[in-house]
Protein backbone atom coordinates (compact mmCIF):
# COMPACT_ATOMS: atom_id res chain seq x y z
CA UNK A 1 0.00 0.00 0.00
CA UNK A 2 1.21 3.50 -0.72
CA UNK A 3 1.67 5.99 2.09
CA UNK A 4 -1.43 7.19 3.86
CA UNK A 5 -2.03 10.30 5.90
CA UNK A 6 -3.65 10.26 9.32
CA UNK A 7 -6.92 12.09 9.47
CA UNK A 8 -7.45 15.42 11.16
CA UNK A 9 -10.18 14.08 13.46
CA UNK A 10 -10.48 11.02 15.67
CA UNK A 11 -13.07 8.37 14.97
CA UNK A 12 -16.14 8.72 17.11
CA UNK A 13 -17.96 5.40 17.31
CA UNK A 14 -21.51 6.17 18.39
CA UNK A 15 -24.68 4.15 18.41
CA UNK A 16 -25.38 5.20 14.84
CA UNK A 17 -21.75 4.85 13.86
CA UNK A 18 -19.49 7.71 12.85
CA UNK A 19 -16.12 7.64 11.16
CA UNK A 20 -14.29 10.90 10.64
CA UNK A 21 -11.66 11.15 7.99
CA UNK A 22 -9.54 13.97 6.83
CA UNK A 23 -7.94 15.72 4.25
CA UNK A 24 -9.29 17.13 1.10
CA UNK A 25 -8.56 20.39 -0.57
CA UNK A 26 -9.99 22.66 -3.19
CA UNK A 27 -13.22 21.84 -4.97
CA UNK A 28 -14.46 23.09 -8.32
CA UNK A 29 -13.44 22.47 -11.92
CA UNK A 30 -9.66 22.34 -12.12
CA UNK A 31 -9.05 25.27 -9.72
CA UNK A 32 -5.66 26.71 -8.95
CA UNK A 33 -4.16 25.17 -5.78
CA UNK A 34 -5.14 27.02 -2.64
CA UNK A 35 -2.37 29.08 -1.05
CA UNK A 36 -3.06 27.12 2.12
CA UNK A 37 -4.28 23.62 1.21
CA UNK A 38 -6.23 21.85 3.88
CA UNK A 39 -4.50 19.49 6.23
CA UNK A 40 -7.07 19.96 8.95
CA UNK A 41 -10.21 18.07 9.86
CA UNK A 42 -12.65 17.02 7.21
CA UNK A 43 -15.72 15.17 8.42
CA UNK A 44 -16.92 12.25 6.35
CA UNK A 45 -19.43 10.13 8.21
CA UNK A 46 -19.67 6.41 7.69
CA UNK A 47 -20.78 3.40 9.71
CA UNK A 48 -17.93 1.83 11.62
CA UNK A 49 -16.85 -1.71 10.77
CA UNK A 50 -19.22 -4.43 11.92
CA UNK A 51 -17.05 -5.30 14.91
CA UNK A 52 -15.18 -2.92 17.22
CA UNK A 53 -12.23 -1.28 15.49
CA UNK A 54 -9.89 -2.20 18.32
CA UNK A 55 -10.50 -5.92 17.96
CA UNK A 56 -8.22 -6.29 14.95
CA UNK A 57 -10.50 -9.01 13.59
CA UNK A 58 -11.60 -7.22 10.42
CA UNK A 59 -10.60 -8.94 7.20
CA UNK A 60 -10.84 -7.14 3.82
CA UNK A 61 -11.79 -8.94 0.63
CA UNK A 62 -9.16 -11.17 -0.89
CA UNK A 63 -6.47 -9.17 -2.67
CA UNK A 64 -7.54 -10.06 -6.21
CA UNK A 65 -10.99 -8.53 -5.61
CA UNK A 66 -9.68 -5.22 -4.27
CA UNK A 67 -9.78 -2.18 -6.57
CA UNK A 68 -6.43 -1.20 -8.02
CA UNK A 69 -7.20 1.66 -10.43
CA UNK A 70 -9.94 4.14 -11.28
CA UNK A 71 -10.47 5.69 -14.70
CA UNK A 72 -12.79 8.48 -15.84
CA UNK A 73 -12.06 8.94 -19.54
CA UNK A 74 -14.21 12.06 -19.82
CA UNK A 75 -11.93 13.91 -17.38
CA UNK A 76 -8.66 12.23 -18.34
CA UNK A 77 -8.41 10.65 -14.88
CA UNK A 78 -6.46 7.42 -14.51
CA UNK A 79 -5.31 6.91 -10.94
CA UNK A 80 -4.25 4.05 -8.68
CA UNK A 81 -6.44 3.03 -5.76
CA UNK A 82 -5.23 1.68 -2.43
CA UNK A 83 -7.33 -0.05 0.25
CA UNK A 84 -7.59 2.06 3.38
CA UNK A 85 -9.19 1.48 6.73
CA UNK A 86 -8.89 2.64 10.31
CA UNK A 87 -5.60 2.86 12.19
CA UNK A 88 -5.24 1.30 15.62
CA UNK A 89 -5.38 4.74 17.24
CA UNK A 90 -8.84 5.30 15.75
CA UNK A 91 -7.92 7.53 12.82
CA UNK A 92 -8.91 6.77 9.27
CA UNK A 93 -6.30 6.31 6.59
CA UNK A 94 -6.34 8.33 3.36
CA UNK A 95 -3.59 8.22 0.74
CA UNK A 96 -1.28 11.16 1.30
CA UNK A 97 -0.83 11.76 -2.43
CA UNK A 98 -3.98 13.31 -3.99
CA UNK A 99 -3.19 11.35 -7.16
CA UNK A 100 -4.04 8.12 -5.29
CA UNK A 101 -7.59 7.14 -4.32
CA UNK A 102 -8.43 5.36 -1.09
CA UNK A 103 -11.07 2.62 -1.11
CA UNK A 104 -12.84 2.11 2.24
CA UNK A 105 -12.06 -1.57 2.66
CA UNK A 106 -14.59 -2.25 5.43
CA UNK A 107 -17.42 -1.57 3.02
CA UNK A 108 -18.37 -3.21 -0.28
CA UNK A 109 -15.81 -3.49 -3.07
CA UNK A 110 -16.41 -2.37 -6.66
CA UNK A 111 -17.98 -5.32 -8.43
CA UNK A 112 -19.86 -6.59 -5.37
CA UNK A 113 -23.48 -7.52 -6.00
CA UNK A 114 -24.83 -5.42 -3.12
CA UNK A 115 -23.98 -2.14 -1.45
CA UNK A 116 -21.98 0.98 -2.16
CA UNK A 117 -18.22 1.01 -2.72
CA UNK A 118 -16.59 4.26 -1.56
CA UNK A 119 -13.39 5.81 -2.90
CA UNK A 120 -12.06 9.06 -1.45
CA UNK A 121 -9.07 11.27 -2.18
CA UNK A 122 -7.47 14.52 -1.16
CA UNK A 123 -7.94 17.32 -3.66
CA UNK A 124 -4.61 19.03 -3.12
CA UNK A 125 -1.60 19.08 -0.86
CA UNK A 126 1.33 21.36 -0.09
CA UNK A 127 3.67 18.54 -1.09
CA UNK A 128 1.94 17.10 -4.17
CA UNK A 129 -0.20 19.96 -5.48
CA UNK A 130 -3.60 19.56 -7.12
CA UNK A 131 -5.06 16.07 -7.53
CA UNK A 132 -7.37 14.46 -10.11
CA UNK A 133 -10.48 14.60 -7.91
CA UNK A 134 -10.46 18.41 -8.19
CA UNK A 135 -12.25 17.82 -11.51
CA UNK A 136 -15.12 15.76 -10.10
CA UNK A 137 -17.57 18.70 -10.15
CA UNK A 138 -17.20 18.74 -13.96
CA UNK A 139 -18.88 15.35 -14.25
CA UNK A 140 -22.43 15.14 -15.52
CA UNK A 141 -24.97 12.32 -15.22
CA UNK A 142 -24.27 9.65 -17.80
CA UNK A 143 -20.47 9.85 -17.58
CA UNK A 144 -18.74 6.50 -17.18
CA UNK A 145 -16.40 5.52 -14.36
CA UNK A 146 -14.36 2.31 -14.59
CA UNK A 147 -12.69 0.58 -11.66
CA UNK A 148 -10.17 -2.19 -12.30
CA UNK A 149 -9.57 -4.77 -9.60
CA UNK A 150 -6.23 -6.38 -8.80
CA UNK A 151 -7.30 -9.44 -10.81
CA UNK A 152 -7.68 -7.27 -13.93
CA UNK A 153 -11.48 -7.38 -13.91
CA UNK A 154 -13.10 -4.08 -14.92
CA UNK A 155 -16.25 -2.81 -13.25
CA UNK A 156 -18.12 -0.03 -15.05
CA UNK A 157 -20.43 2.54 -13.49
CA UNK A 158 -22.54 5.36 -14.88
CA UNK A 159 -22.77 8.66 -12.97
CA UNK A 160 -26.28 9.34 -11.67
CA UNK A 161 -25.63 12.46 -9.57
CA UNK A 162 -22.97 15.00 -8.59
CA UNK A 163 -23.69 16.87 -5.37
CA UNK A 164 -21.96 19.36 -3.11
CA UNK A 165 -23.03 18.84 0.49
CA UNK A 166 -22.06 20.42 3.81
CA UNK A 167 -19.70 17.91 5.40
CA UNK A 168 -21.89 17.22 8.39
CA UNK A 169 -24.85 16.43 6.10
CA UNK A 170 -23.07 13.48 4.51
CA UNK A 171 -23.96 11.18 7.38
CA UNK A 172 -27.65 11.57 6.57
CA UNK A 173 -27.17 10.06 3.11
CA UNK A 174 -26.96 6.41 2.07
CA UNK A 175 -23.36 6.82 0.87
CA UNK A 176 -22.12 4.12 3.21
CA UNK A 177 -24.81 1.51 2.53
CA UNK A 178 -23.73 -2.12 2.72
CA UNK A 179 -26.98 -3.21 1.12
CA UNK A 180 -29.10 -2.25 -1.86
CA UNK A 181 -28.22 -2.11 -5.53
CA UNK A 182 -24.50 -2.00 -6.35
CA UNK A 183 -23.15 1.53 -6.60
CA UNK A 184 -19.94 3.53 -6.45
CA UNK A 185 -19.42 6.80 -4.60
CA UNK A 186 -16.45 9.14 -5.07
CA UNK A 187 -15.82 11.77 -2.40
CA UNK A 188 -13.55 14.79 -2.13
CA UNK A 189 -13.87 18.32 -0.75
CA UNK A 190 -15.34 21.51 -2.14
CA UNK A 191 -16.95 24.77 -1.19
CA UNK A 192 -15.35 27.68 0.62
CA UNK A 193 -12.00 27.28 2.31
CA UNK A 194 -12.07 27.95 6.07
CA UNK A 195 -8.59 29.27 6.81
CA UNK A 196 -9.04 29.04 10.56
CA UNK A 197 -10.11 25.38 10.43
CA UNK A 198 -7.76 24.71 7.49
CA UNK A 199 -10.42 22.77 5.65
CA UNK A 200 -13.12 23.19 3.04
CA UNK A 201 -16.72 23.46 4.14
CA UNK A 202 -18.34 20.93 1.81
CA UNK A 203 -17.94 17.50 0.26
CA UNK A 204 -18.26 16.81 -3.44
CA UNK A 205 -20.10 13.48 -3.78
CA UNK A 206 -20.35 11.62 -7.08
CA UNK A 207 -22.79 8.68 -7.13
CA UNK A 208 -22.66 6.13 -9.93
CA UNK A 209 -24.73 3.03 -10.67
CA UNK A 210 -23.16 -0.17 -11.94
CA UNK A 211 -23.51 -0.84 -15.63
CA UNK A 212 -24.87 -4.39 -16.21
Amino acid sequence: MRSVARSGMPVAVLAAGVLLLSGCGAGGPAPEPSPAPSDGPVAVRTPPPDVPIASGDLVPPVEEDQPAALRIAELGIDMPVDPVGVQTDGWMEIPEDPAVGGWYRFGPAPGDDRGTAVIVAHVDSLVYGLGPFARLPELAPGAEVAVTSASGAEHRYRVSSVEQLPKLDLGATDVWSRDGDPALVLITCGGEFDREARSYEDNVVVTAERVP
